[in-house]
């Protein structure tokens, strides 16, 4: 329509192949006045005949058919290599046949792949699993001054896991006032806090099992990661690939928080005889098809985890039943909710609190 009343051949043989020639009486109008074909517009049209009789149009080749299937095997090796929690895994258990084998897994996918030091991540995930939502002891609770689940953070409680108090100061009261605003954007760098956790417990004075190969892993992420971002053209685009990488990231450190942020907290130490109770008040499961395990990376189904955390991820699921069983036959809670739900019960976890945190002369000292 853009051409009506001229010459469209040019365009025509270049948007058709032949066998649509056959149509065009169907369409005739009339012949256009003082029709004229330039030089240039006969060698184009001469190409195209030559380029269709030796059937260049028709050969296509198999270049897209493996671009296609490449681009098949990358996304899944992004999923199942990325996206699978493979260092949460090789943490809990021996998954590799020998110690030997296990051990080498660790150090490939939490220092090599990731940047983050395997034994930074079973010091800090051991204590989390053994003291789960108990403020003092959980240092997956510790994240003052940008985040507190709670108006009992407001008394500057002691850190027995960082040996250090957790001071509600000035500029903590102001960060944690708009904490249900910060979340996620936090949650988008949060990878840069892993590094820096990885990064002191390394260079302190602290007994670290294997401190050479720790230290070795995280030197080979430093070399392979700014050697790839480096191909990228310039530095906008660096910096872009990076801040995404980490945001993508970022959804992980959200399910982190999502299974316990919602869940009971506590203060005081923790009691051994209550294991089984505590770890179910503390943790939540996520609620989804099957077809989205691989999203959570085993996470979905925290409670059996926390109750079981050596139990390999495939059996978590097998287990549920009994768990839910039991919780029943002695009036337990049992909770279990949809990852948008368990998003909106946080984010409102976190709004109370930094309601409370905006008038701290009369803080409402409900465990939320």
């Amino acid at each position: 329509m853009n051409l009506t009343g001229q010459d469209v051949t040019n365009a025509f043989v270049a948007y058709h192949p032949a066998t649509t020639w056959k149509h065009l009486n169907d369409f005739f109008i009339g012949y256009l006045p003082d029709y004229h074909v330039s030089d240039v517009s006969k060698d184009f049209r001469r190409l195209i005949s030559e380029f269709t009789k030796v059937g260049l149009f028709d050969k296509k080749g198999h270049g897209v058919y493996i671009t296609m299937c490449s681009i098949v095997v990358m996304i899944m090796t992004s999923l199942c290599g990325v996206s699978s929690w493979l260092g949460h895994d090789f943490g809990h258990y021996q998954i590799m046949s020998s110690r030997e084998y296990n051990r080498f897994a660790q150090v490939l996918t939490g220092n090599c792949l990731s940047g983050i030091s395997i034994a930074w991540w079973k010091w800090n995930h051991n204590a989390h699993h053994i003291s789960c939502n108990i403020f003092e002891f959980d240092p997956d609770l510790q994240h003052m001054p940008f985040f507190a689940v709670s108006s009992s953070l407001f008394s500057s409680l002691r850190s027995y896991f960082y040996e250090m108090k957790m001071n509600f100061d000035v500029v903590t009261r102001f960060l944690v006032s708009y904490q249900h605003w910060i979340f996620y954007p936090v949650m988008c760098l949060a990878r840069l806090n892993l590094f820096a956790q990885s990064f002191v417990l390394l260079s302190s004075k602290c007994s670290v099992p294997n401190r050479i190969q720790e230290i070795i892993g995280i030197l080979v992420f430093w070399i392979w990661f700014p050697f790839v971002v480096s191909f990228l053209p310039n530095l906008g685009e660096r910096v872009m690939f990076v801040l995404a990488s980490f945001t993508v990231t970022g959804v992980q450190h959200v399910q982190f928080c999502l299974n316990h942020f919602t869940s009971s907290v506590y203060v005081g130490p923790p009691i051994g005889n209550n294991w089984f109770e505590n770890q179910m008040k503390g943790t939540l499961d996520i609620t989804c098809p099957s077809w989205m395990d691989w999203f959570h990376g085993g996470l979905q189904y925290q409670i059996e985890h926390h109750l079981f955390p050596r139990l390999p991820r495939c059996n978590l699921k097998k287990i549920s039943p009994y768990v839910k069983e039991l919780c029943k036959k002695h009036n337990l809670p049992y909770l279990s909710v949809f990852f948008l739900e368990a998003n909106v019960l946080m984010i409102g976890t976190l709004r109370t609190a930094a309601l409370q945190a905006r008038d701290i002369t009369n803080p409402i000292p409900k465990n939320l």
